[in-house]
């Protein structure tokens, strides 16, 4: 079986500092909200804090089709998971297995009301229009650079903060 969050798939992850999950409510009218807290913890689960998302939560309950996304905004690439959600409480079985990675990350600052669950079926690749219009004359280097540049921000091996 074909790993669907494989290791290129992490480290993106990783290195990104937010995710945007998109879900329905029970109309049909989407949402997408930025998640600061979220690991892969599998080649299939992608877990998220629910530290401040009731609306999520309560999309999540009423359609369990979602959207994350995750880029490395310097880059300007990342990828795009499709998949199907779940919301584990505190007072479920397994509820230790999902949440013991965002504990570690959030620390004593962000309580994690619940776990957004979300199992993979499918990930698509997101990049900057330039890779594709302009291919040949579009390195990843090069969009790292113009990104420093729109940013205002520096390597910290130049000096930078």
């Amino acid at each position: 079986m074909k790993q669907l969050l494989g290791p290129d798939i992490q480290a993106m992850a990783q290195r990104s500092v937010l995710c945007w999950l998109a879900t329905v409510d029970a109309s049909g009218q989407p949402n997408v909200s930025p998640k600061e807290i979220f690991a892969v913890l599998d080649s299939e689960h992608i877990v998220v804090a629910n530290i401040a998302s009731p609306g999520s939560a309560r999309n999540i309950r009423a359609n369990a089709k979602v959207c994350l996304s995750f880029i490395d905004v310097f880059a300007q690439k990342g990828y795009k998971v499709l998949g199907l959600a779940t919301e584990a409480q505190p007072s479920d079985a397994d509820y230790a297995r999902w949440a013991d990675p965002l504990r570690a990350m959030a620390g004593e600052r962000f309580p994690i009301h619940s776990v957004f669950v979300v199992r993979a079926t499918k990930v698509e690749p997101i990049v900057a229009p330039s890779y594709r219009l302009y291919p040949l004359e579009t390195s990843e280097a090069m969009q790292i650079e113009a990104a420093l540049r729109a940013y205002g921000v520096w390597r910290a091996d130049e000096g930078g903060l």
